[in-house]
């Protein structure tokens, strides 16, 4: 199929990939739809904190002429790191003090901003996608649960690391990596010494099979992610205790850790999340199709230990969108996105894998500090 002959694209999630997928194919005059299972607001509720790589995710910002309201946003102090052992000895400490390469913004504020700019009437709300039939003219109908019905020419999942559009393309699946988090929040007025502690970036407590990953966000909260090596099982444990419960569990089992980490769990209110860190194999790739492709987590899901998930959402949408650009045949243009994509995310993936290794290793606050300092 010739690209101008082409009368709807569907992309199947609303994510910051979708979203921002959308919005430039918007740009090119392209015919879209974007199809969100949940709501306007649900973005907000899906994720903290995220810094933004220059050379990744903010390209495609400037892309889409949104890099200015990104800029008014972003925390470019919110680049502080502080690398601690678990006895609560710092090691590293960096007050980030011009403006950096990979500021942070919180999720929902990045997608509102690129929501913003998209017509609302390429947004669909509440669709939770089922199924696609293949046509024999090549369209591919969309069935959603609620019943509605969709012809499309195209479709692009993005929709994360359970994609639905994923198994038309490969058998793979996502794999438990051993990892699972628990997502605690702090008032940061309530409590200014964690905020002393935190600074305005982030906070890495490496400790063996243990860490404690903190996080400054831009509405009052500090964000800490309870972290340790564990079975499959053994999460569903922890989701069957109160508050105060959990709290206690969590205290005990990081009882020899520093004063100072342990109040990311002692301050923590009413709102936890509990998740397991998936991966998709390393260097996976398919057989090129002419009407279905996907970005982000769909594709090449990797643990979240290099900051790389949403950059590389964020890029996919914008090699695709230049890969429209560039060519006219429908499979070419699919066909160039994914051979970039493949090739990009098996070096970001693989950097992932690693810095999980080190992070839960019995000297990975030492080797983070190497790194860091290595930097400089």
């Amino acid at each position: 199929m010739k690209k101008q002959d082409l009368k709807h694209i569907a992309i199947i999630g609303g994510g910051p990939g979708g979203l921002m997928l959308g919005l430039l194919l918007q740009r090119q005059g392209l015919p879209f739809t974007i199809y969100e299972r949940g709501y306007k607001t649900t973005n907000s509720d899906r994720g903290g904190s995220l810094d933004i790589h220059e050379e990744s995710g903010q390209l495609p910002l400037k892309e889409a002429g949104i890099y200015d309201d990104f800029r008014k946003y972003a925390r470019y102090e919110g680049e502080d790191t502080r690398i601690v052992r678990k006895d609560g000895t710092i090691l590293y400490d960096e007050d980030a003090e011009d403006e950096g390469e990979r500021p942070e913004i919180d999720r929902g504020k990045l997608c509102d901003i690129i929501i913003e700019q998209i017509n609302p009437e390429h947004m669909k709300y509440g669709y939770q996608y089922e199924k696609m039939i293949p046509q024999k003219n090549g369209q591919v109908e969309l069935i959603f649960e609620s019943g509605a019905t969709v012809m499309t020419d195209l479709v692009v999942g993005a929709d994360g690391a359970f994609s639905k559009i994923r198994p038309c393309l490969t058998t793979a699946e996502p794999e438990y990596t051993g990892i699972s988090m628990i997502e605690m929040n702090s008032n940061e007025n309530e409590h200014p010494d964690l905020l002393k502690f935190n600074k305005n970036g982030k906070v890495m407590g490496l400790g063996g099979d243990q860490a404690i990953l903190g996080q400054r966000n831009g509405d009052g909260r500090i964000m800490a992610y309870i972290s340790s090596k564990m079975s499959y099982e053994r999460l569903d444990d922890y989701r069957n205790l109160s508050l105060d419960e959990l709290k206690a569990t969590l205290l005990n089992e990081f009882a020899e850790w520093g004063t100072e980490l342990k109040k990311y769990i002692a301050y923590s209110y009413d709102d936890i999340k509990f998740r397991r860190i998936y991966k998709l194999p390393i260097g996976l790739t398919w057989k090129t199709q002419s009407n279905i492709t996907i970005i982000g987590d769909a594709a090449h899901l990797m643990s979240p230990f290099a900051g790389e998930g949403v950059n590389m959402a964020l890029y996919d949408a914008y090699l695709l969108a230049e890969s429209f650009k560039t060519y006219d045949n429908l499979s070419e243009i699919l066909k160039v996105y994914e051979q970039q994509m493949f090739e990009i995310t098996e070096v970001h993936a693989k950097e992932s894998q690693d810095n999980l290794e080190i992070f839960f290793s019995e000297n990975g606050a030492e080797t983070m500090t190497e790194f860091f300092t290595g930097m400089e």
